[in-house]
């Protein structure tokens, strides 16, 4: 996939989010009052910009993420800073997590700025030019603006949920003056539930593009970037498929977040699985090209539709044509 067909994709799914959400907004209008439906989106999208802005710090303490200095670690320091020079933008915080997983996530808001964080486990199992092509991807998210992006997109269908719950409860606890006006409610309710339930799928396929265009970043700005990143991503995978049971909070916790990791930890069981059926636990560049060539069956492309990430074949593969 080019350069010009991930913008144009990208942004045509925005824009058909935008549509859609439009229409739906004024059907809905002109069935209920609009004053408190209008109350409730306020509601609904100044919670959403008060999570924003407080989400970096949220995420610092969840991770135990700790910042980097030049003297504390100069390797990830200067890998980092040559990046964004490449990149064309400031050179964001530099920030470890301590995390059992191999994994790295781009992240800030105006008042915390621009951070960018790599786990303590992947630098103890990347090789240097694959943490280099990591943190390629992770900088490609801060220069699309994807934290911004995602946010505003995932509050249109947020704002349908809050509705569809309002009616519903509003219908099963607050009663009707007129006869019906409870089943209407309901149906209102359910319609609004349904249509949060669609458009989170095109939020969904909007996260995923915005990955491939990440990688497509990776690849102009670090070294070789396409078979590096290529293998660290099938590190990350298998690593994190293998890793032991982690306590229970701490998986609930790589979950909340998941969007925002260069890899799902939630697909990685079924990604390694995809990995493991071609050579066991062996994972190096003969290994990439072997996965290159399986074929993607039914259940893989809709396992596909409900999550934040691509298939982990189809985005190897897509890597191979940016390089």
């Amino acid at each position: 996939m080019s350069l010009l067909k991930l913008r144009v994709s990208m942004i045509g799914t925005l824009a058909f989010l935008i549509g859609l959400s439009t229409l739906f907004f004024a059907i809905i209008l002109s069935f209920m009052g609009s004053l408190n439906i209008f109350v409730l989106i306020i509601i609904v999208v100044a919670f959403n910009l008060f999570q924003w802005l407080l989400a970096p710090y949220m995420i610092d303490a969840m991770y135990k993420v700790k910042p980097v200095t030049k003297d504390g670690n100069p390797k990830l320091y200067g890998i980092v800073k040559m990046l964004s020079q490449r990149t064309g933008i400031k050179m964001p915080k530099v920030m470890i997590a301590r995390m059992p997983i191999p994994n790295a996530f781009a992240y800030g808001s105006p008042i915390s700025g621009k951070k960018l964080a790599v786990t303590d486990t992947l630098l103890d199992t990347l090789e240097d030019e694959e943490v280099e092509a990591v943190i390629g991807h992770e900088l490609g998210h801060l220069k699309h603006r994807d934290v911004q992006i995602m946010m505003f997109a995932s509050v249109l269908p947020a704002i349908f949920f809050f509705i569809g719950y309002s009616f519903m409860l509003s219908a099963w606890f607050g009663g009707g003056r007129r006869q019906g006006e409870g089943g209407a409610a309901i149906l209102i309710g359910i319609a609004c539930m349904a249509i949060y339930w669609l458009l989170s799928l095109f939020v969904l396929g909007l996260s995923r593009l915005r990955e491939y265009y990440a990688d497509r970043h990776s690849v102009s700005v670090a070294d070789d970037g396409a078979r590096n990143l290529s293998e660290a991503l099938a590190k990350i995978v298998s690593y994190s498929a293998n890793v032991k049971r982690q306590p229970r909070n701490q998986v609930g916790l790589s979950n909340s977040f998941r969007s925002l990791f260069i890899a799902d930890p939630e697909r990685a069981g079924k990604d390694y699985q995809e990995i493991a059926k071609i050579s066991g636990y062996s994972v190096d560049q003969k290994l990439v090209e072997e996965i290159l060539s399986r074929k993607i069956n039914t259940t893989d492309r809709i396992l596909e539709l409900f999550s934040t990430h691509p298939n982990i074949v189809k985005r190897l593969r897509a890597l191979q044509k940016f390089g």
